[in-house]
């Protein structure tokens, strides 16, 4: 069978065959694909990714495809005042020199616009929101990247999305697990 996975040449014989026989009963009780190993025709090619530039060189090749993979989510993790922001910026930035349509979500309602236009964001080009909650946000979000037209979407900050059932809501109500509803939805 084309592309069917083989164990590791380093396993021992007798692990080979157990490990030979498991990926068939795979195969025949899921089908094609529902098991292989990355190699062959399945390899990504790191150059088939279009990219956005972060902005920054050093982690452009850390990332090891160039930039940001578009068409993605991605998610800049880090401490209070680390730079995500000022990552995002930069990439935006990058994005605008390459003609592409950006957009910023900003959650946090602290988008400093000075700063950004002396990162090189052109202000003028750039598709700002600051939503009521995380729904509109995230609704904002899915409404631009389906038009298949916005090249960079920046939502900032995900800790920032709220959910419209809690500000709403009394002082003391339960809203256990709400964003992680929001967040899986998005």
């Amino acid at each position: 069978m084309k592309n069917k996975p083989s164990p590791s040449q380093g396993a021992t014989p007798a692990v080979r065959k157990i490990i030979g026989d498991a990926i068939d009963t795979i195969l025949q009780r899921f089908g094609k694909g529902a098991i292989m190993a990355l190699g062959g025709e399945q390899t990504a090619d790191p150059r088939r990714f279009e990219t956005t530039s972060t902005g920054s060189i050093n982690l452009d090749r850390a990332l090891g495809i160039g930039g940001l993979p578009r068409g993605r989510i991605i998610e800049i993790f880090g401490p209070e005042s680390s730079g995500k922001t000022t990552l995002t910026l930069h990439a935006i930035a990058e994005a605008q020199r390459a003609g592409l349509v950006t957009a910023f979500i900003d959650a946090e309602h602290a988008l400093d616009v000075q700063y950004a236009q002396g990162i090189g964001v052109r202000l003028d080009e750039l598709l700002i929101s600051q939503p009521d909650c995380g729904e509109q946000a995230l609704d904002i979000a899915d409404t631009l990247a389906r038009t298949g037209g916005v090249g960079l979407i920046v939502i900032d900050s995900v800790a920032a999305l709220i959910p419209r059932a809690e500000l709403e809501g009394e002082m003391g109500d339960q809203h256990l697990g709400l964003q992680a509803r929001l967040m899986s939805q998005a």
